[in-house]
C-alpha cells in the first residue's frame, strides 16, 4: 500500500500561524529549568505586562517683555499689543501704562518659538515705522 503524506495548512496565515505549525512539527516544548517563566513544581508563572507610556513634558514658557523708551508713541504701543498679542483696547492700554511707568511690561507668556516670533514681528513693525520700540523674551 502506498504511503500518503499529510500536508498541514494553517487556517490563518501569517507569522503566528507559521510558528504554530513549526511548534506542532517539532513537538511539545520541555520546560527549561533556567527559564524564569517556568517553575518545575507549579508550571508557567503569570507575568504582568506594563504598558510604557511616553513621558511628555510641558514646554518651557517665556515672557515677552516690552521695554519703555521716550520716543515710541503710546498709541503705537497699544496698536502693537492689540495686533500681535490679541489684547483688547483696555488690556493694551493697561500694559502700555505699566511699560511707561515701570520701564518694562509683560505682553504675554508663550512657548519659546511663539515668543520669538512675536518679538520679531513687533521689532519689524517698529523698524518699518521708525520707532525704537524694543521687545525681549525671558524665561518664566
Amino acid at each position: 500500500m502506498p504511503q500518503i503524506d499529510t500536508v498541514m495548512t494553517p487556517a490563518r496565515t501569517g507569522p503566528a500561524a507559521t510558528d504554530r505549525l513549526a511548534r506542532a512539527a517539532i513537538g511539545p516544548r520541555k520546560p527549561d529549568s533556567t527559564t524564569p517563566d517556568q517553575d518545575a513544581d507549579k508550571g508557567p508563572n503569570t507575568a504582568v505586562v506594563v504598558k510604557a507610556r511616553p513621558r511628555t513634558r510641558k514646554p518651557a514658557m517665556f515672557k515677552v517683555l516690552m521695554l519703555n523708551d521716550d520716543y515710541t508713541p503710546m498709541e503705537f504701543v497699544v496698536h502693537v499689543l492689540e495686533r500681535f498679542f490679541q489684547k483688547t483696547r483696555d488690556e493694551a492700554t493697561r500694559i502700555m501704562l505699566n511699560v511707561h511707568k515701570r520701564g518694562v511690561g509683560v505682553c504675554g507668556v508663550y512657548t519659546y518659538e511663539v515668543a520669538e516670533t512675536k518679538v520679531t514681528q513687533v521689532m519689524d513693525l517698529a523698524r518699518q515705522n521708525q520707532h525704537p520700540l524694543q521687545c525681549t523674551i525671558e524665561k518664566d
